[in-house]
């Protein structure tokens, strides 16, 4: 099989082999399948308004998911998305409080730009470690997920002004002119929260394609995480490279982060956790085998499955178990070996006869 079909067919069969598993999951516990999977998609694709969340919800998972791909192509394992997206929000989110009479333009392009900005520093500290010092980059950036996580708290609690806190935990609302929702969007879906963010995260999309694919930066992205030794060896910094992959990672989930928070909530609060966007974006890039034309189908069926989970409960379905699915989805892509094997296998016996 070609490797472009390959790579289209694995995850097909991924999501459909979780698909069944979660078949047989609610089967095992006494609950109709087809009921609930019909449930499922007519919540999500029954009215305009809840395709528009679907778009809402793909947009900061293509970002985070951008972020992870670039990473890995580098032979980086970035699981600090959650803490960089964090960032991102907290400090666009800040600056569009703290000047909510700025035209429009000017603070949409300003939060992007500072939402980066904060990314790509909290992307940089592991890249730096990782290329001078050959620490684990997943050690670090689960730490870095606690660190950011902890220090944004206590700047919304302590450090953020009081006349734009709502309460001790929540700030006021940004200003119409920071909002990323557009009146028109909302008309047209049905007052949904569908917002310019995924026009961004489109373009991000091919911006990333062109940098892998037609730039010097791309392929020495590629090479360093094939083997950084030999491109050293090229001429190529191996060093320069990852720090460089890790800047750009931690920016595209930093813009992630200000995605869902001016985006969804319009507005900066304490979070008792890390933000989901980052595992469930490691998720989409790892759906789509790290391909950035392939990441918004991914998200795509992760929106999808987010808007459609609470269907389920029509079917007397317990939510939860799409978490259950999504899980399935992902074990299959982890093991994919597992379907390369059986096709090599298909391959040698079409040859035998």
């Amino acid at each position: 099989m070609p490797k472009k079909l390959q790579n289209i067919t694995l995850p097909l069969l991924a999501v459909v082999s979780g698909l069944l598993l979660g078949a047989i999951i609610m089967l095992v516990f006494g609950y109709d399948p087809l009921w609930g999977y019909e449930e499922l998609f007519y919540s999500a694709f029954g009215s305009v308004k809840s395709i528009g969340e679907i778009f809402r919800a793909m947009a900061p998972l293509i970002f985070t998911a951008l972020g992870f791909a670039v990473a890995s192509r580098a032979g980086f394992f970035n699981v600090g998305l959650s803490g960089q997206a964090l960032v991102g929000w907290v400090f666009a989110g800040w600056f569009a409080l703290e000047n909510p009479d700025l035209s429009r333009p000017i603070l949409i392009l300003a939060t992007i730009a500072i939402a980066m900005i904060a990314g790509g520093i909290a992307g940089a500290i592991p890249g730096v470690l990782r290329a001078y010092l050959g620490t684990s980059e997943v050690i670090v950036t689960i730490m870095m997920n606690y660190i950011l996580l902890y220090s944004s708290n206590y700047i919304i609690r302590n450090v953020f002004a009081s006349d734009l806190m709502k309460n001790k935990d929540s700030s006021i609302n940004i200003s119409a002119n920071a909002s990323y929702q557009t009146e028109w969007l909302r008309s047209l879906t049905d007052n949904s929260r569908m917002n310019i963010g995924i026009f961004f995260a489109i373009i991000a999309v091919l911006l990333i394609w062109f940098l892998l694919t037609k730039t010097t930066l791309g392929f020495e992205i590629r090479s360093v995480g094939l083997n950084p030794t030999a491109s050293d060896y090229a001429g190529m910094s191996a060093k320069r490279t990852i720090i460089l992959s890790m800047i750009i990672s931690g920016a595209l989930a930093g813009l992630g982060g200000a995605v869902q928070g001016l985006g969804t909530f319009q507005n900066v609060y304490t979070q008792g956790g890390n933000l989901d966007i980052g595992f469930n974006g490691m998720s989409v890039a790892l759906l789509a085998s790290n391909s950035p034309l392939g990441i918004p189908l991914a998200a795509f069926l992760f929106g999808l499955l987010s808007i459609g989970a609470p269907g389920m409960v029509k079917a007397q379905i317990p939510p939860e178990l799409i978490n259950v699915v999504t899980a399935s989805i992902i074990f299959f892509v982890g093991v994919k070996f597992v379907f390369e094997q059986l096709l090599k296998r298909n391959k040698k016996a079409k040859g035998a006869n």
